[in-house]
């Protein structure tokens, strides 16, 4: 018997008398509160309603399996009828629905809570990363349409390479060359794209062919980058409490992150303040840095960069001034209409006489998959060459 056959109501009926005698979920007790509802007590209906029960007090509930699937990197749930998994393709429906909207936000009120965090309908949205690493984002009904949404993103059980990248076809072979060369040359960089675009993926897998010997220093909001590498130190933010205190935002940590002797200075995600320090970071002699930043194509990196830092108090000439001589180089990646993450472009930066700087493709990927040079191949070898 499944859970959409039993009785409606009967699950809460169940759930409410054993919660007025507390103890461990066992079968034995679901029979004893299927019979005080009345109910007949088969084996079928005592084990559909204990596995529907342990569920809600178990992992993901009726997403644990979604989560197990190879190559999954994120469940989806858009209120009790749809849920939604992406394995690398795009996304795609699922068979897993919730009996009610009340049974989604007990799911994402268990998980927020797992992690320390309130939400309900004073704090009705959290952001947060779970136990087992998996980034958690929820929002509750009447907030969110049609009913309480589920976002979690799936760590990879490993650190992908750039050999594992070329042959998902996000690569091609002379596309991870050159990102190899970029790697050696000590070049800054910042990975450029739009959610779910594979940015993290791509700096994991260049943090992963950094020299063993040096020292990476990895500074995050919600710790998502799991580089194979021998030496990583880790920092992660902190949202304020229920009582609005003890916050750690990544401007401050990226100043920690200077005075622990870093090779590489790495900001997981460049979306606040913290990219005056790290634009600071880039023209004081700390070479190799880099990150992630949300932006719609390479051309646009400048800009977004310039908002970010004059939103932090750091003046559009000194942005532009310290972006063109901290920065080298910016990787843009894309999703394709075919759902695969690929580099799309590789741009290098160049300041006209107005001081402003812009970004120059010097490398594009063609839909064949080959690369095809730009106006700034020739800038882009000599960073390469140094």
């Amino acid at each position: 018997m499944s859970v959409a056959e039993l009785e409606p109501g009967l699950l809460d009926r169940v759930r409410a008398r054993l919660a007025d005698r507390p103890g461990e979920l066992t079968p034995h007790r679901v029979a004893e509160a299927l019979r005080e509802a009345g109910r007949p007590v088969g084996d079928a209906t005592v084990l559909s309603v204990y596995e529907s029960l342990r569920r809600d007090v178990v992992g993901a509930g009726p997403l644990e399996p979604l989560l197990r699937l190879p190559g999954v990197t994120d469940v989806l749930v858009n209120g009790p009828d749809h849920v939604y998994v992406d394995r690398g393709e795009g996304l795609e429906p699922t068979s897993v629905r919730f009996p009610d909207d009340a049974a989604v936000r007990r799911l994402a009120q268990r998980l927020a809570a797992l992690a320390g965090r309130r939400l309900d309908d004073a704090a009705p949205f959290a952001d947060l990363r779970l136990p087992d690493g998996s980034r958690f984002h929820a929002v509750l009904a009447p907030v969110a349409r049609p009913g309480t949404t589920i976002s979690l993103r799936v760590p990879a059980a490993r650190a992908l390479r750039l050999d594992d990248l070329v042959a998902a076809g996000s690569l091609s072979g002379p596309g991870a060359e050159l990102l190899r060369a970029l790697v050696a040359s000590r070049a800054a960089f910042l990975v450029s794209g739009g959610t779910g675009g594979g940015k993290t993926t791509l700096l994991a897998a260049l943090l992963s062919i950094v020299e063993p010997a040096e020292r990476l220093v990895l500074v995050e909001d919600a710790s998502e980058l799991r580089p194979d590498h021998p030496h990583v130190v880790g920092l992660e933010g902190r949202p304020a409490n229920v009582e609005g205190a003890g916050a750690i935002d990544l401007r401050v940590l990226v100043r920690q992150a200077l005075r622990m002797r870093p090779d590489r200075l790495v900001v997981g995600e460049v979306r606040g303040g913290e990219v005056v320090e790290l634009l600071a970071a880039l023209n004081t002699g700390h070479e190799g840095g880099c990150g992630t930043i949300h932006a719609n194509s390479a051309s646009a990196v400048p800009a977004r960069v310039e908002a970010l830092a004059l939103a932090a108090g750091l003046d559009r000439a000194a942005v532009h001034s310290q972006l063109a001589s901290g920065l080298a180089v910016v990787l843009h990646v894309a999703r394709g209409r075919d759902g695969v993450r690929r580099l799309a472009e590789v741009g290098v930066l160049d300041r006209g006489t107005d001081g402003l700087v812009t970004v120059v493709p010097a490398v594009t990927a063609g839909a064949d998959g080959g690369l095809h040079e730009g106006p700034g191949a020739g800038a882009l070898a000599e960073v390469l060459a140094r």
